[in-house]
């Protein structure tokens, strides 16, 4: 059974390793298409069309980009586990954003383009053994290893998810910073006219 340690991946790519817990390959993809999936079942609706900041992509361009990444690291997956020697090339993923025309896209499409996508990497995935598993091969001039490549949908994902919990799900932290300054404003007032300040 090939662990996380086993893998082979630039170091660029090791942030996504990382960020996946799990130590089996199968184990990481399970998980983590279960958590994405209930991050995006609890995605409000009022968010799906918002960025965080100007020149930020939407959630909905979010979700576009990891499928189509998928299907990048997927495809050198195959490429790699079939021993085909020819080196991939690289992708222009803000080129590729822009072309994608996902604002035009309906939501719910998107979701089930990701579920049927990551159920059939998985059936993909599944169907290698240990030694197909760690087949190597060139992409973007560097070298990866299937299963290397299997960590890094899985830690992809998990990375993107933490971006839209931590910039595009931060309401409670807004009105928190909000409320605070509220009260804040208000004990000056109190103090003020007291002369002194109250513990809280």
């Amino acid at each position: 059974m090939v662990n996380r340690k086993d893998v082979t991946v630039p170091d660029f790519f090791k942030t996504y390793v990382n960020a996946i817990e799990e130590n089996t390959l199968q184990e990481a993809l399970s998980n983590n298409t279960r958590r994405f999936r209930k991050l995006l079942k609890q995605l409000p609706h009022k968010k799906i069309n918002y960025a965080y900041a100007e020149g930020k992509w939407t959630i909905k361009e979010l979700l576009q980009h990891i499928i189509d990444a998928e299907r990048v690291f997927i495809y050198r997956a195959l490429t790699f586990a079939r021993q085909d020697p020819a080196p991939l090339p690289g992708f222009d993923e803000n080129n590729w954003a822009i072309t994608a025309k996902a604002p035009k896209r309906k939501w719910n499409e998107l979701v089930a383009e990701f579920k049927a996508l990551r159920s059939a990497n998985e059936l993909f995935l599944n169907s290698l053994d240990d030694n197909q598993l760690l087949q190597t091969g060139s992409a973007n001039n560097n070298t990866i290893s299937v299963a290397g490549l299997a960590f890094v949908c899985a830690g992809h994902v998990a990375h993107h998810m933490r971006i839209i919990r931590e910039r595009y799900l931060d309401d409670g932290k807004n009105n928190r910073k909000e409320e605070n300054m509220k009260l804040v404003k208000t004990v000056k007032k109190k103090k003020k006219k007291t002369g002194k300040l109250k513990s809280l």
